[in-house]
């Protein structure tokens, strides 16, 4: 983007463009986790009850996306899978916001030499592949359900470290907390009741912006077989599971998981999109939002 003001009729096709994607983008995870969380109740199956004498059914109205080579309904083991998925995700992002905020507040408050250190453990980290961060905590810990949100969370906390460090940063040289320290307000009181304020909005939106990133994540290490134990429905434990029935022409036990992992996390990218637009004072000023 340009300094540039956006020509009127651009404007006009950005805004109208990005509030179209931002209502289709609610309406599929409204529609999703509806979907997921009434499952049990509208949908009263075993998830990982084996049928034998139901393998590898095409799609029909009885199994609308098939069976896979167990015999187990594929639609109704994608919601318990995108139901666990989120939640792995979501619990992982909270999780990489506490350290990364903690981390960020005391590199953005103290400073000096303390900054330096934890600002050079970060680009260490960085310079690592997340991925393979990940598989040694989980090899270190053993698949499960916590090992694979820890193993997420210790990875993924580096952006929003950085993230809450700069705001600090530029928030410290603005004159109301020279005035708090002025009036005798310590370094505690001055990060808690004038700074996190101000930085909370961009917190919550690396939070939620690192949900997707989180579920992918998960799904990439059920799919090694380093993520959630096999038993328990996961994106990745059914693409895993389906890529052995691609071979026999049933596609839809590892197609249809992945393409509901598909819509729903870019349903999440463009939400959150929308929603850093509108905290980013440039773009809300070009698009008169």
């Amino acid at each position: 983007m340009t300094d540039l003001a956006l020509p009127a009729r651009a404007r006009r096709w950005r805004r109208r463009s990005g509030g179209t994607g931002a209502t289709v983008a609610a309406g599929v995870l409204a529609v999703a986790f509806a979907a997921c969380l009434l499952a049990p109740v509208l949908w009263p199956l075993d998830q990982s009850a084996v049928d034998l004498s139901r393998v590898r059914l095409a799609p029909s109205w009885q199994h609308p996306a098939g069976t896979d080579d167990l015999g187990r309904d594929v639609a109704h083991r994608s919601l318990y899978g995108l139901r666990v998925s989120l939640l792995v995700g979501a619990v992982a992002a909270l999780v990489a916001t506490v350290i990364g905020g903690l981390v960020g507040a005391v590199a953005g408050t103290v400073g000096g030499t303390v900054d330096r250190v934890l600002m050079r453990v970060v680009d260490t980290i960085a310079a690592l592949p997340h991925l393979l961060l990940g598989i040694f905590v989980v090899a270190m810990l053993r698949p499960s359900l916590g090992a694979v949100i820890l193993s997420i969370g210790l990875t993924h906390w580096l952006s929003t470290a950085r993230i809450v460090r700069s705001e600090l940063l530029s928030l410290r040289t603005r004159p109301f907390v020279d005035a708090a320290i002025s009036g005798g307000a310590g370094r505690a009181r001055v990060l808690t009741r004038h700074l996190l304020p101000h930085v909370l909005p961009r917190l919550a939106l690396a939070t939620t912006l690192m949900v997707p990133h989180a579920v992918w994540h998960e799904t990439a290490l059920s799919f090694l077989g380093l993520g959630l134990p096999p038993h328990l429905a996961s994106i990745g434990n059914m693409i895993n599971d389906g890529q052995r029935s691609l071979l026999t022409g049933a596609w839809w036990a590892s197609i249809v998981p992945g393409l509901a992992l598909v819509a729903v996390t870019l349903a999440l990218a463009t939400l959150t999109g929308r929603w850093r637009d509108r905290l980013d004072p440039r773009v809300r000023a070009e698009l008169n939002l």
